[in-house]
């Protein structure tokens, strides 16, 4: 089971883009012993942020994941998206540059692809025109993203995609387990590995042939997830345990003000952080939700210590 974060972007007071921040989430994230990150993506606010942020983030979190890869001893993979424009030709232009600024796999946001909601026909052509003009040597992805819209993938655009030898990645947001077999089943053999956005299906759709996790619960408890990762077969009802806490905590991902929520939990982790977005107000993170967070710490660490991780 492979396990990914995506990537939040911390800001300082005057909502620039904080690097030496997010170099420390980096290191934490590793600590965590997650395999990876998710780098420029809707986590990372992408849609708000310019491509000359975008290239200086993704450059940064990209050098320090492999000074730690070389270093530890240990392999880390960053993966990236950063296309946010309508036409093809911006998309390409802005996801070579990401590309350039280093990442193991360029991941391709599938809404991105067919803007207008026009079917399999305008998915599959766009997105070879989009190969066309990217370098031939990218890797590539796809990520289901929810903003603007979500655009689910068929299974022939799926078919398609592993067809061409190029794609690495899925990040999968159907949240639906029966789903996600159907789809494992058919990109079985390709190298096309799905990895499940969904942390309340997560043990399920690994049992059934899912290759990993890579969501935004990955902020608050990266040990929790890499525990799983590496025990689910071997500590069976232990892994259900972790699964059952896991999967209730995640509902936070709509009852809470997220970016802001995982801000404030570094805080809590002991990475000064900002709680500031750009895509919305500091004032949505409330006492409540501020109060979810240290009720979320207390469960995930006493769950660490039972664990002894």
């Amino acid at each position: 089971m492979e396990i990914m974060t995506t990537m939040i972007t911390p800001y300082l007071k005057d909502y620039k883009i904080d690097i030496d921040t997010a170099l420390k989430y980096v290191d934490w994230y590793f600590e965590g012993g997650i395999d990876g990150i998710f780098s420029v993506c809707q986590s990372s606010e992408i849609f708000f942020l310019s491509l000359e942020e975008r290239v200086e983030l993704n450059r940064a979190v990209y050098r320090r994941a492999k000074e730690l890869e070389k270093t530890k001893g240990r392999p880390f993979t960053v993966v990236s998206s950063g296309h946010v424009s309508y036409s093809l030709a911006d998309q390409a232009r802005e996801l070579t540059a990401i590309w350039e600024s280093g990442t193991d796999c360029i991941i391709l946001i599938t809404n991105r692809l067919d803007p207008d909601n026009l079917g399999d026909e305008a998915f599959i052509s766009n997105l070879k025109r989009l190969m066309s003009m990217l370098p031939a040597e990218v890797r590539l992805g796809l990520y289901e993203c929810p903003y603007p819209y979500k655009r689910l993938v068929s299974e022939r655009i799926l078919g398609f995609c592993a067809s061409t030898g190029r794609f690495d990645y899925m990040k999968d947001t159907c949240c639906d387990a029966d789903m996600i077999a159907r789809r494992t089943e058919l990109l079985k053999g390709s190298g096309f590995k799905l990895l499940n956005a969904n942390c309340q299906t997560l043990l399920e759709s690994v049992l059934r042939g899912a290759g990993g996790y890579c969501g935004i619960m990955c902020n608050y408890h990266p040990k929790l997830y890499s525990w799983l990762s590496k025990n689910y077969i071997s500590e069976p009802e232990k892994a259900r345990l972790v699964q059952a806490l896991i999967g209730t905590l995640g509902f936070t991902e709509v009852g809470l003000a997220y970016p802001l929520s995982a801000k404030y939990h570094m805080n809590l982790c002991g990475i000064p952080t900002e709680v500031i977005a750009r895509n919305r107000k500091s004032t949505e993170l409330t006492a409540y939700g501020k109060s979810c967070m240290e009720q979320m710490k207390l469960c995930t660490d006493s769950m660490q210590k039972y664990l002894g991780i």
